[in-house]
């Protein structure tokens, strides 16, 4: 098979996660008999630098003509501390998803069993938990009409059926290949976008038999996360509840650090770790790639290269259980391993499997 991926590095650690990234595809890329390309593009505050755009027109149509983008990491304090910025590089991300029109983001949450002492919740709770989080990523607050002044200020939450049935879609399909159970997460008591949702989510169950539908308020969802992650099989909601959301599951793991991301819609898919740009562990070699990695691992399953992505997740484990780890998930009196080092063994431990 042939590749064709766009590297989006981005702000602070993303250059450093993104090369331990491009190493683990070129390798498994080898291994294989794939033929790979790649065509670097800038985004980010590095875009705003630069071309005084996060998400310059060059860098769409890099994007675009790819067959995916592995991307890292966009945000920098010095548009974070600046309330009157006018741009800022987060608007590159949106962006790209509303160009590329990734309307689905697909977040894994699943726990490592030798990190289970990481994870803020006990150990009982969180080992084997295993579901996905389904956000709808193009509408909602954070594209309908806005509005601020010094006294008032609005957000308009807008979806139309269209939206609403095509990210449904995607939740109860995704349902149907794990364990046949969705969780339409909404506020259907309160806000008549939800109840949208829920009149929809209702009307399509029937199309999917075989999938047990249960429907959940967002701060109900928001407890039951912690109290019984075990309880989750897929879960599909809005934008502002699944961005809420996949970061409150991102920490049941016990590290950002370790999950990766897709975002699937009408062009180029596009994957990515969960985490920020962390600019203040910029050029330290202390980031942890793995969740860089395991974002080429869904690369490869999104192409039915599952013998692919599964070696990816040996090694992964691998590196867990050999202790070959960064800083923040070290155990007690481990060697001392970078980032650069961690995708070092990573690669070969992928060219001796």
């Amino acid at each position: 098979m042939e590749l064709k991926v766009a590297v989006l590095a981005g702000d602070g650690i993303g250059p450093e996660i993104s090369a331990v990234g491009v190493d683990v595809m070129t390798a498994v890329c080898e291994k294989f008999g794939h033929k790979v390309s790649y065509e670097y593009a800038l985004c980010g505050a590095h875009a705003i630098d630069e071309v005084g755009d996060p998400f310059p027109e060059e860098t769409y149509q890099v994007c675009k003509n790819a067959d995916a983008v592995l991307f890292s990491a966009v945000g920098d304090p010095k548009f974070d501390n600046d309330p009157t910025a006018k741009v800022r590089p987060e608007q590159g991300l949106l962006a790209m998803r509303k160009k590329l029109g990734l309307f689905a983001n697909i977040r894994p949450v699943q726990t490592f069993k030798c990190l289970l002492h990481k994870s803020p919740l006990r150990a009982e709770l969180v080992e084997g938990a295993d579901f996905l989080c389904i956000r709808e990523l193009t509408g909602g607050m954070y594209f309908g009409e806005k509005y601020q002044d010094n006294d008032k200020a609005w957000d308009t939450n807008y979806y139309t059926r269209p939206e609403v049935e095509r990210i449904l879609r995607v939740g109860f399909e995704y349902a149907m290949k794990r364990c046949k159970h969705l969780t339409v997460v909404d506020k259907a008591n309160v806000l008549a976008s939800s109840r949208l949702w829920r009149q929809i989510a209702q009307e399509m169950a029937p199309q999917y038999p075989e999938v047990t539908t249960d429907y959940m308020f967002v701060d109900n969802a928001a407890m039951k996360m912690i109290q019984e992650p075990h309880f989750f099989d897929v879960m599909v909601t809005e934008n502002t509840f699944g961005d809420i959301l996949t970061d409150e599951g991102s920490v049941i793991s016990g590290s950002m650090g370790l999950l990766p991301s897709a975002s699937t819609g009408e062009s180029t898919p596009v994957f990515e770790p969960i985490h920020g740009s962390w600019p203040q562990a910029k050029g330290l070699n202390i980031a942890n790639p793995l969740a860089q990695v395991l974002s080429v691992a869904m690369l490869f399953e999104y192409f039915n290269l599952k013998e692919e992505g599964a070696l990816i997740r040996r090694a992964v484990d691998a590196s867990l259980d050999a202790n070959v780890r960064t800083p923040e998930i070290q155990v007690e009196g481990g060697a001392k391993y970078g980032t650069k080092e961690v995708g070092a063994w990573l690669v070969d431990y992928l060219k001796k499997a």
